[in-house]
């Protein structure tokens, strides 16, 4: 006799929080951080799952700290990593809050390639073809101003 399956949910195993100033030398260190706290958790330097993740929390960053900053404000990176189901090793959640409220970025199936040759506009292009899932949520807790890009990675390997 078997016993019965219980279905999975993810579980975080691991959290790393922390505020950057809203300035591009800000957005370069969350970057530095998050590779250093991934290699940490085991997700070694130079692996795909590394340089996606680098390149996530860059473009998430950098839009922070250019389109949602606000003066004296700072944005805070998120990073956790969650135990997956049957099919997925774990996910690995990058989160980026702002405190821009009035300036919200296209969502998933929103955004628009840049004409050829643009020097700006490609982060978010760059976001929805590498992450398996995002969203622009509202900050928590509700009602304050400003926004949250969430993006997951399926871990794999």
């Amino acid at each position: 006799m078997e016993a019965p399956v219980t279905p999975h949910r993810p579980r975080t195993e691991k959290l790393f929080v922390q505020r950057f100033s809203s300035t591009p030398r800000g957005a370069r260190l969350a970057r530095r951080l998050a590779v250093h706290q991934l290699h940490v958790w085991g997700v070694p330097y130079r692996t795909d799952v590394s340089d996606t993740a680098a390149l996530l929390v860059a473009e998430l960053a950098a839009n922070a700290a250019t389109h949602g900053r606000v003066p004296g404000r700072d944005f805070e990176l998120l990073l956790a990593l969650a135990s997956g189901g049957p099919e997925i090793v774990g996910t690995l959640r990058i989160e980026v809050t702002d405190t821009r409220g009035e300036c919200r970025p296209p969502g998933p199936g929103e955004v628009v390639a840049p004409p050829p040759g643009s020097d700006s506009g490609h982060g978010l292009v760059l976001v929805e073809a590498l992450a398996d899932r995002w969203a622009v949520l509202e900050r928590v807790p509700p009602g304050w101003p400003g926004k949250t890009v969430r993006a997951e990675l399926d871990l794999l390997y």
